[in-house]
């Protein structure tokens, strides 16, 4: 596009961002060229703002024209030039005047092999690409001065019982990690740092701003360790390049808008899995992701921002490169966190809210959880003396806190039912072992999640995911999977869960249907579920709120079984 613009509007547009561009045209006569070059050359290296723009046709030194056509300098130049050079013998001989033109015969020697006079110009040691250790980070990492995330816990006497915000909770010790990484530490965000509840931070850094800095602003100075850009993608580049030369760092960003980055995530991924096999290439700090202002909590933004299938698309990179967790409480979180910061060479996800919420497991019990990455939460279930008859399982936040409502009523209204809660951190710990390193063997699986129970999965994210982590385990065909299932709109919290039936009253609803012989003896409490649902998308239409049963809702003292 840059090409068609007329020079002196191409020029203004560079000025604007701040270079002074250097012109610079190729011509036919290539040593005229490499001379011309070279003066310029000269040249911008004098002057800090200089841009060489430098015009060449496409396709330069190929063949000018195939088939009576027009090549360099075209369109046609990005397509494969001499496409039937096995069969069309004026294709081969313009293929062999192309590859003759660069005198190889001037290159190599009678075996091949590049001459010994110019293997001799190349850079040794330091001075390779390749053995720069600016351009091999894993050279001159440096481990992070993390302080202990156990002091920054939030007090949990009770599960269920006290709230917080989680991100909120994290910002107190990522500040703690600014202020002790003070060179080897940045938080990079598209505008988000603040809406994300990460602005603790700027108690010990600024954003780091280099335009002119208006009386209004705020946390905006010439150096700083926060870095923000409305722009997805020049986040992701400026994170990766800080990686790549040894840093750390973390991603913030609102959890639909991770996906504009797709792409540049592909290629890094691709990047980490095949340096893994190449010796010399050391391992780096890894790329951390953390999505907030999740699905579940859009509440003024509406459907727009409500896309949580970013997890989709990175579970398709290698199991020995990805890592995806769904912390369900701001204890989890921080144990999370820290691992994460403390990894080498992979991609963590962390789905985390922002929005205040309740809190499950004091820390002690946190780190445990978080480390096994999946567990049966003994408190919340009433199956320790024989097997359940349901399992209810959650990942994510919100799906946490609707399982274990749902978990309340029925141990509540049909104290006879034996269920067990299961709650998955690491969701890779959802495949057999043989998938990924996470992976949960089979005996494993099966001693959480039964072999013959019914299973009630409450997801963050897009049901079919689950039913694709967990198709070869045993019990699958008693798998049911509810989650975002594309219904969203402008509206309260518990109103978006009841759009995707991922509410409590339907996953009672879900466990009457599918646990046997329950449907003949449970109907009126299934009815109940149902006008109860009636009832609350009322209240949320009439008072533009949650109903105070709902968005007062605590985990029952009484119903905590002591492990």
């Amino acid at each position: 596009m840059l090409a068609r613009i007329p020079e002196e509007e191409l020029a203004s547009l560079l000025r604007g961002y701040g270079y002074e561009p250097l012109f610079f045209d190729t011509g036919d006569d290539h040593l005229d060229t490499h001379r011309r070059f070279t003066e310029l050359l000269d040249r911008a290296l004098d002057d800090r703002r200089a841009m060489i723009v430098f015009r060449s046709p496409k396709g330069w030194t190929g063949p000018r024209e195939v088939d009576g056509l027009p090549v360099e300098g075209t369109w046609r130049a990005h397509q494969v030039p001499l496409a039937q050079v096995r069969t069309n013998a004026e294709h081969l001989r313009q293929l062999e005047e192309w590859m003759r033109s660069y005198r190889p015969e001037e290159l190599f020697d009678a075996d091949g092999a590049l001459k010994e006079t110019l293997a001799g110009l190349a850079p040794r040691g330091e001075r390779r690409m390749s053995g720069n250790p600016k351009t091999n980070g894993g050279l001159v990492l440096r481990d992070l001065e993390l302080p202990d995330f156990r002091r920054f816990a939030v007090p949990v006497d009770e599960p269920g019982t006290v709230t917080a915000e989680a991100t909120r909770v994290l910002a107190q010790w990522l500040t703690q990690v600014v202020r002790s990484n003070p060179e080897n530490f940045r938080i990079f965000g598209p505008d988000e740092t603040a809406s994300n509840r990460l602005d603790a931070v700027y108690e010990v850094t600024d954003k780091q701003w280099d335009a002119r800095i208006e009386p209004v602003d705020e946390h905006l100075a010439p150096t700083g360790r926060v870095v923000e850009m409305l722009s997805e993608h020049q986040c992701q580049g400026w994170l990766e390049g800080y990686l790549l030369t040894g840093r750390h760092g973390l991603f913030n960003c609102y959890e639909a808008f991770i996906h504009i980055v797709d792409s540049m995530f592909n290629q890094h991924a691709k990047w980490l899995k095949v340096t893994r096999g190449i010796p010399w290439r050391r391992p780096l700090a890894s790329l951390n992701y953390l999505l907030s202002s999740h699905v579940w909590r859009q509440d003024h933004n509406g459907f727009s921002h409500q896309d949580p299938g970013f997890i989709d698309h990175v579970v398709n990179k290698r199991a020995e490169i990805i890592r995806v967790y769904l912390p369900p409480d701001a204890n989890c979180l921080l144990s999370v966190a820290d691992h994460c910061l403390r990894s080498r060479h992979y991609v963590n996800v962390i789905v985390a809210g922002k929005q205040p919420a309740l809190q499950f497991l004091p820390m002690d019990e946190a780190i445990l959880h978080c480390t096994r990455g999946v567990g049966i939460w003994d408190w919340a279930s009433n199956d320790a003396s024989g097997e359940p008859d349901v399992v209810l399982a959650c990942c994510g936040d919100v799906p946490t806190l609707e399982t274990l409502a749902a978990a309340a009523i029925l141990r509540e209204r049909l104290p006879e039912l034996k269920v067990r809660v299961v709650n998955v951190v690491d969701l890779m710990r959802l495949q057999p072992e043989l998938e990924h390193p996470h992976g949960l063997p089979d005996h494993e699986f099966d001693s959480l999640f039964t072999s013959s129970r019914p299973v009630v999965f409450a997801y963050h994210g897009y049901p079919w995911l689950i039913h694709r982590l967990t198709y070869r385990r045993t019990n699958h065909a008693n798998l049911h999977v509810r989650g975002y299932k594309e219904e969203g709109t402008t509206t309260t919290p518990f109103d978006m869960v009841m759009l995707n039936d991922l509410d409590r009253y339907h996953l009672v609803i879900d466990v009457i249907d599918r646990v046997p012989g329950l449907v003949d003896r449970a109907g009126h409490l299934r009815q109940e579920m149902e006008d109860a649902r009636l009832r609350a998308h009322a209240y949320a239409r009439e008072h533009g709120e949650d109903a105070p049963e709902v968005s007062e809702w605590r985990w029952p003292p009484e119903a905590v079984v002591a492990p």
